[in-house]
């Protein structure tokens, strides 16, 4: 069966003697708004000019094999590591991280709010058979998902109507959580920048499971030789930089900060 994706093209400066690249990154990033912050910046600083690929972790790491993308930006680590081995990447560097959280109903009818892990709380809901959102489309929030399905010994597979897959970006996910009143993981900078919340909140965090760490792989050149490396490695270089610590650590809504900066110069 043929299956077919909807990328966001997005493209940050006009300079035409500028120098250019496509950047892989998933929609949990960009829906953060924290994109739009960085590129300007990062065209002002060093002139690059950086064309945004928005898709999920899995489709972002299949640009990097065919040769489409210039890097990509993810968060899945298994995946990442693989892409890297398979020769697709030249490396792996973490950037900055947040966390997952899940959002559901106020009046939370599996009691997920009390859980004391992550595990606990996805039974609940399997148990009682609320309403659940996936992303269910292979990026780097569903495979989390996935993995902590299979860390509370659920298998999504079986689940019933309750539970609703919905192959569709952040946004789109927490739109139709939002429409069914239901429950569903999102990255914390997401859910923060999400406008239509309706009787949507945010019920469970803290646990160390929901770790969600960013990573930057440029892809190999000795695979693709159109692939723009210096441009990769100059982007590489300035998000590893203080300029873009501080822009990072600095990103606020509602005077919540949505990401950490941890990547080694």
């Amino acid at each position: 069966m043929i299956r077919f994706f909807a990328a966001v093209l997005i493209v940050f400066g006009s300079h035409v003697q500028a120098d250019t690249m496509k950047l892989a990154v998933t929609t949990s990033f960009h829906n953060s708004g924290l994109s739009d912050v960085l590129l300007t910046a990062i065209q002002d600083d060093t002139g690059l000019d950086v064309s945004l690929l928005v898709v999920g972790t899995g489709q972002a790491i299949r640009l990097g094999e065919a040769g489409d993308v210039d890097a990509i930006l993810v968060h899945s680590k298994a995946a990442e590591d693989a892409f890297v081995a398979a020769g697709y990447g030249t490396h792996r560097r973490e950037i900055m991280y947040n966390d997952f959280v899940l959002i559901g109903p106020a009046a939370d009818p599996a009691q997920i709010k009390d859980t004391e892990t992550t595990t606990a709380a996805l039974q609940r809901i399997a148990t009682t058979q609320s309403a659940f959102v996936s992303r269910g489309d292979d990026s780097g929030t569903h495979k989390k998902e996935l993995s902590m399905w299979s860390s509370a010994a659920l298998d999504p597979t079986g689940f019933g109507a309750w539970y609703k897959a919905v192959g569709a970006g952040m946004g789109a996910s927490l739109n139709t959580a939002s429409g069914l009143n239901a429950y569903i993981m999102a990255d914390r900078a997401s859910w923060l920048n999400f406008a239509n919340k309706g009787e949507l909140e945010l019920l469970f965090s803290g646990d160390p499971l929901l770790f969600n760490q960013y990573a930057y792989l440029p892809v190999n050149p000795a695979r693709h030789g159109h692939i723009k490396a210096q441009a990769a490695m100059t982007l590489e270089t300035w998000l590893t930089s203080p300029r873009a610590q501080q822009l990072i650590n600095g990103y606020r809504i509602n005077d919540e900060a949505l990401f950490v900066f941890n990547a080694k110069q």
